[in-house]
């Protein structure tokens, strides 16, 4: 559904009407721009807004379907950009992402919001809060969002930071619990490590690009040329996030390992107690499977005390072996 409708001229923002063609009128001829905010828009909806600002019908089905990969694409009449918010979950220490599309071109931005996690309330109140940035033109919606997205970026990294210090805690805490618990635990929070890296590790061309920093470091149409220190400071920190990403990566692969090493460690020293255990149980089995054989002539076989002096051996041999193996370690 369309969500809101702004015109934003000299530093002030105006309601615009469902009239978006007279609102894109009156913006351009005050040197401002239009902003349409959609949330899951339907093929209807959107329709009205491609036909009213020549929207081009590739990037208006990745705007419909979603699940787009961060991006930046440059159209004849426009230029298409998709971010992808996360939220982390507390609750359940997961972090899922949304995604926003962005159309921008001569005086007009268009968004697209899906799923959670997109800060475009924020954006406009920073927006009517800054008047200065509103002179960057409609490329300040598109900054304005990078930037909300990827300082978001920060916050969930620090959850995450946290939370990997809990594992670490669990992992190297002698009786912390089950292997596999902690197994899943470490398997789980990979997998959140993925999700968050999938939003962040593929922003890095476009915000390289916006900011002049990319390998053509040509001007990007339909963005201000002033804008382009903005832009590097949101690639700035967009950078700061993927190292944290990749030390998080690095980091819970080590503590996986570790935590395996720790189980194999631990099966180890369970098998030497139980060859342990089988070695003590052995020897009496044998003294006494041989004096159980049915020969007729066996030493000792009839001597008065032949039984008590085998039992006596058979308890001096175990209290030697118990010995050994706890000097060794082994019980």
């Amino acid at each position: 559904m369309i969500v809101d409708c702004g015109v934003y001229q000299e530093g002030h923002r105006s309601e615009g009407s469902q009239d978006f063609a007279g609102a894109l009128e009156r913006a351009r001829s005050a040197g401002g721009f239009v902003w349409i905010g959609l949330h899951e828009p339907t093929a209807e909806e959107f329709d009205l807004v491609a036909r009213e600002f020549g929207l081009h019908p590739l990037a208006v089905e990745d705007a419909l379907k979603a699940h787009q990969r961060p991006k930046l694409e440059v159209y004849d009449d426009s230029l298409f950009a998709v971010l992808k918010p996360v939220v982390y979950e507390p609750d359940s220490d997961t972090v899922s992402s949304g995604e926003i599309m962005i159309f921008l071109g001569d005086a007009f931005a268009v968004s697209v919001r899906h799923g959670r996690g997109a800060p475009l309330d924020a954006v406009r109140d920073r927006l009517e809060r800054e008047p200065l940035l509103q002179k960057e033109g409609a490329t300040a919606v598109l900054y304005a969002a990078a930037d909300a997205v990827v300082d978001h970026y920060l916050d969930v990294a620090t959850e995450l930071q946290t939370d990997l210090e809990e594992l670490e805690t669990e992992v190297f805490t002698p009786d912390a619990g089950g292997s596999g618990r902690t197994a899943s635990r470490i398997y789980d929070f990979k997998r959140q490590i993925l999700e968050f890296r999938r939003a962040t590790v593929p922003l890095t061309a476009p915000m390289a690009r916006l900011a002049g920093t990319g390998a053509s470091g040509s001007r990007v149409p339909f963005v201000e040329e002033g804008a382009r220190p903005y832009f590097r400071d949101v690639h700035d920190h967009l950078t700061r996030v993927n190292e944290s990403v990749e030390g998080l990566d690095r980091l819970v692969s080590d503590v996986l390992s570790a935590h395996l090493a720790q189980v194999g460690v631990q099966q180890n020293d369970d098998m030497r107690k139980i060859s342990a255990w089988a070695a003590m149980a052995v020897v009496p089995t044998m003294i006494a499977g041989i004096y159980g054989m049915n020969f007729e002539h066996m030493p000792e076989l009839h001597w008065t005390w032949s039984y008590p002096v085998v039992i006596a051996l058979m308890a001096a041999l175990e209290v030697v072996l118990f010995r050994t193996f706890k000097r060794r370690g082994w019980l």
